[in-house]
């Protein structure tokens, strides 16, 4: 059912057919995005569940071969991203390899993998949320160097990704932000740094944990908005105003009053 819903929204953007949904855009649009370079053109009704795709070239959307394809290849990346977390939190070999396995035989994560859905980019942002936090958390005995921004920036910008996919995204920004919050504790506590060092990280961690996510999340509506713009099933949850910009509404190029 959701690869019906969700692969209908990937071929509005493809089709730049304005629609409402109740989830950010950034998933539905890299879905379209998938699709589009793969080769598909946004015909295919998705009707209802089961439809067969006969000739449609949907393979860049859902990626059934081989994990090689878009959401099956954000599937795969969650092995890589779980070993290199519990290994930096471990330091255990074993450890890592087993949570590896574990992720590798998971039946659920498998089949989510293999369909045009929301959860498999979700989970890449999530994961990849969580191991740039963990990174960056090793380089703290070597604060401001390249390898330490490289983790922090990173963390932003996997926040914003799971923002902008779904508002669930959420509870990976408040495990960023209490670690975030403890670790300014900690500094605030520590005798031999300066009140200006201590300013130095406060003001890093906000460029790059508050700043730098709301940043790119607004740029992702913003990029909605200008690739939407003909008419289509979500003209009526917006404005007057707004829907005389939409090429193909009644309302096009009519001058609304404020």
């Amino acid at each position: 059912w959701d690869e019906t819903h969700f692969g209908k929204m990937g071929s509005y953007y493809i089709n730049r057919t304005f629609f409402f949904d109740v989830h950010p855009p950034l998933g539905k649009m890299l879905i379209g995005l998938a699709g589009y370079l793969s080769g598909y053109d946004g015909t295919f009704p998705f009707q209802k569940p089961g439809d067969r795709y006969e000739q449609h070239n949907y393979l860049g959307m859902r990626g059934v071969r081989l994990c090689r394809l878009f959401c099956a290849f954000l599937g795969s990346c969650l092995v890589p991203f779980a070993y290199l977390t519990v290994l930096e939190l471990s330091k255990s070999l074993p450890a890592a390899l087993l949570t590896a396995f574990i992720l590798i035989f998971d039946t659920g994560c498998i089949t989510l993998s293999q369909y045009i859905l929301l959860d498999p980019i979700l989970m890449f942002f999530l994961m990849g949320a969580v191991l740039s936090m963990v990174k960056c958390n090793s380089c703290a005995d070597r604060p401001f160097s390249a390898s330490w921004w490289f983790w922090l920036s990173l963390t932003g910008v996997s926040l914003a990704g799971a923002m902008g996919v779904k508002f669930v995204g959420l509870f990976v920004v408040l495990l960023v932000g209490l670690n975030t919050i403890y670790d300014l504790w900690d500094l605030l506590g520590n005798l031999s740094l300066s009140l200006v060092m201590f300013g130095k990280h406060l003001l890093a961690r906000v460029l790059c944990l508050i700043v730098l996510p709301l940043a790119l999340y607004t740029a992702m509506f913003a990029v909605h908005f200008a690739v939407l713009n003909r008419s289509g099933p979500g003209d009526g949850f917006f404005s007057s105003a707004f829907q005389s910009q939409l090429i193909g509404n009644n309302l096009h190029n009519v001058s609304v009053p404020e």
